[in-house]
């Protein structure tokens, strides 16, 4: 594990989201500006860095740049992608970390790219057989210091097939992120199943129960259904990635359904209109406690080292916030927190 740093680097890998790298140097240098402990490292193409730093204001002494003249696209394969670009900006970033140039990495790029770069160059804490991409959604409930509206989720795709001795590992990762992120003290942690009994679920859901009702030190409530996902019953649900993959792309699309019946309402119903803007301040506070950019990004749980991944479409802000994210891991110790964890 990397001791606690005074001087936290963030390595990013600039080239490969949706927006361009120019995007990404706006958001290490917000983070230059704003957070002194914090230096950006900043791997991709270098004239297009220097060209994208030398038209925006940023602090020269907390960013540093490593050229790296390849990146992985959106549409490519991560596997076939990574074997033909071996320095590809996600791989040399990856490899910065593993060496030790830097403390965590941040990527809004190829999420598979990311994933497989880090499994290549990252190693698993202790106890940990898979890794675990976890998720933010908003809900319903309150929680932590920050009374934070967040909920986390995973696996949300890493892991499609998770066995009970995952899905605990995942219990324990999840509970060690929301403590340290949110910092909220003893989250409650439960299993998604099909019913709240002990016995409802797969076997391995089954048995992850069993394991994890056993557990001391992790504040584990059971099983939770579907429906208690908005509601925030819980701070952190454990599934495997792809039933976890299937409920988040079903909370995004229940998301743009309910904005576009509101715009249709709009357009068609005065008395529509009129209601909604009676409820417009609220919909305005609603929108910054579900403001997803707020947390930059998604961990990759279960390495040594730690990943954000941010989303692609991820603008100036939310790089920023991602790194901020990564950095307060890193400070916390996260690694050392989840082996503790798991050592219980």
């Amino acid at each position: 594990m990397v001791g606690k740093p005074q001087h936290i680097t963030i390595a990013f890998d600039v080239m490969g989201s949706d927006h361009g790298p120019a995007e990404v140097v706006r958001g290490a240098a917000q983070l230059s500006l704003e957070s002194p402990h914090i230096h950006a490292l900043l791997v991709g193409d270098r004239p297009v860095i220097d060209e994208a730093l030398a038209g925006i204001k940023h602090n020269g002494e907390r960013i540093s740049v490593h050229h790296a003249g390849d990146f992985v696209g959106m549409d490519e394969k991560p596997g076939e992608a990574l074997a033909r670009k071996p320095e590809s900006s996600v791989a040399v970033a990856a490899r910065l970390v593993a060496e030790g140039e830097a403390h965590a990495l941040v990527s809004a790029g190829n999420t598979g790219a990311g994933v497989l770069a880090c499994k290549r160059h990252f190693q698993l804490i202790p106890g940990v057989r898979r890794a675990a991409l976890a998720t933010v959604y908003p809900t319903r409930g309150v929680r932590g210091a920050k009374q934070d509206p967040f909920s986390l989720i995973l696996d949300v795709g890493a892991t499609v097939e998770a066995t009970a001795e995952d899905l605990v590992a995942f219990a324990v990762m999840g509970s060690a992120y929301a403590r340290i992120i949110s910092r909220n003290e003893r989250p409650k942690v439960a299993l998604l199943s099909n019913g709240v009994e002990p016995q409802k679920g797969p076997p391995r859901v089954v048995e992850a129960h069993q394991r994890l009702s056993q557990m001391a030190g992790l504040n584990f409530t059971g099983n939770v259904e579907g429906i208690d996902i908005p509601r925030g019953t819980v701070d952190v649900i454990v599934t495997d990635g792809f039933v976890g993959n299937v409920c988040l792309k079903m909370l995004e699309g229940v998301h743009d359904t309910v904005m576009e019946l509101a715009q249709y309402a709009y357009k068609e119903s005065l008395r529509w209109r009129a209601g909604l803007a009676m409820l417009s301040s609220g919909i305005e506070r609603l929108k910054d406690i579900t403001d997803w950019e707020q947390y930059g990004g998604a961990p990759i749980l279960g390495f040594d080292r730690i990943f954000i991944k941010a989303h692609g479409r991820s603008r100036a802000r939310a790089i920023a916030n991602a790194g901020k994210v990564a950095a307060k891991a890193v400070a916390n110790e996260l690694g050392t927190a989840i082996q503790e964890g798991l050592a219980k």
